[in-house]
């Protein structure tokens, strides 16, 4: 959540980027915004008044009953009910100004950083990197991973239609082990390169879902248990965040890097097209997640080392990637910047995205109400960074469509040790 201290001293600055974040009504709704938080800062004030003022006619009161004057302590018994009834209508102005303040706050996204490309849609983001992997034949005899399924046997999107609905694959024989292979492969690079692993609940309340940003923004895209206020995880950053929801942490503690493997559930919006078809998009999908907690000084390393990490995995499976900044235009709700790492599906020809690594500087902390203490120094609100480190539907599609043989789908040598297997053959060849 934006400070409302940063946007009186720079509403300016504040409407322009939100202007470039296709926020049209910017101004109008910041002019609100700063027109409730006056009108609240002069209920408080009244609310302050008016105790005050009870405070010293309760001390009158005390004085005229030790006096035992009658008459005194008749007026103050009058006087206690009507100033009670004041304060009373008072508060509740405050409270209702209060809370406005507090909704326009949340409804407004991160400011962009600087360094974030200006644009009007996705198209204007910029790749500032590409990496060439191999694939195993010309790209113009490949399948794509939906066509290969008919031949190798290994998901099953009918049995998942059946048991739930479109959008729930089920995973069987080398699909099944292939995916168990590519979670421990992620996550113990991950637990190498420094993060703690964590095994997290897949259900949040509404509070762990506003802290880090999914409400109010994302409450149509989320599956929610009715009756409950509990959501499911729409990512893993959702409940490994909030694991330090309220917390001051000391500043000897930083960086936290956590990471999770957790299923994630998204009610996205359907819609037609090879984009969307197979395993392109899905309504559950499995997903190794990293995090990491800084103070503002380290946050920028930390976002290189978080997309420095994502490469490494790419690489050692051999992938075709390139990387995106994404402009204001394409921004998640919570970031100020954010690189998507997409891979090359040679079989459809088209990139998939398979991480975005975002900081969302103290945006989430805020909402978190996350702090760190250096010693002697006073309190300070933390940066959040978060990144998908992979997800694994899209990684295997590329996966699928890079290695096919005409005989085979051959395995990234990496995953071996995992998979037990070192290639996928098709039905009719299995003995």
């Amino acid at each position: 959540m934006l400070a409302i201290k940063y946007i009186e001293k720079n509403k300016e600055v504040v409407v322009k980027k939100l202007t470039q974040r296709q926020l049209s009504d910017a101004e109008e709704r910041i002019d609100k915004l700063l027109a409730l938080n006056r009108a609240r800062k002069r209920a408080q004030e009244e609310v302050d008044r008016l105790a005050s003022a009870r405070k010293r006619q309760s001390a009158q009161a005390y004085q005229a009953k030790r006096a035992n004057s009658a008459l005194s302590a008749d007026s103050s018994e009058h006087s206690y009910a009507e100033d009670k009834k004041a304060i009373k209508q008072a508060k509740e102005r405050l409270k209702t100004y209060t809370e406005g303040v507090h909704d326009l706050l949340a409804s407004l996204p991160n400011l962009p950083k600087e360094e974030v490309p200006i644009g009007q849609s996705a198209a204007e983001n910029k790749v500032i990197k590409r990496w060439d992997g191999s694939t195993t034949s010309q790209e113009d005899q490949l399948r794509p991973h939906w066509d290969l399924l008919v031949d190798y046997p290994i998901i099953d999107f009918a049995k998942g239609v059946k048991t739930t609905g479109a959008g729930f694959p089920v995973y069987q024989k080398e699909g099944a082990k292939l995916q168990r292979a590519l979670i421990q492969f992620f996550l113990e690079e991950a637990v190498a390169a420094g993060y703690q692993e964590k095994w997290l609940p897949l259900v949040v309340n509404k509070a762990s879902a506003f802290g880090t940003g999914q409400l109010p923004d994302k409450d149509n895209t989320m599956y929610t248990l009715p009756g409950e206020g509990m959501y499911l995880i729409p990512t893993g950053e959702v409940p490994l965040t909030n694991l330090y929801r309220d917390t001051v942490l000391s500043a000897d503690l930083l960086p936290i890097k956590e990471v999770a493997y957790t299923p994630c559930f998204r009610r996205e919006a359907g819609s037609w097209g090879s984009h969307v078809r197979g395993l392109n998009r899905l309504h559950q999908f499995d997903k190794v997640e990293i995090v990491q907690i800084t103070t503002p000084e380290a946050s920028a390393a930390a976002l290189g080392s978080m997309c420095t990490h994502i490469e490494g995995l790419l690489q050692a499976l051999g992938l075709t990637y390139r990387i995106l900044a994404l402009c204001t235009a394409d921004l998640g709700f919570a970031s100020a910047q954010t690189y998507d790492f997409e891979v090359w599906a040679p079989g459809q020809k088209q990139w998939l995205e398979v991480s975005s690594v975002s900081t969302l500087e103290t945006y989430q902390a805020r909402r978190l109400h996350l702090q760190y203490q250096p010693k002697g120094k006073a309190k300070s609100y933390c940066h959040t960074l978060n990144g998908s480190a992979l997800a694994l539907p899209r990684v295997v599609a590329a996966l699928l469509e890079s290695y096919q043989t005409p005989t085979a789908i051959t395995i990234p040598s990496v995953l071996h040790s995992y998979t037990g297997f070192t290639r996928i053959y098709p039905a009719e060849q299995r003995s």
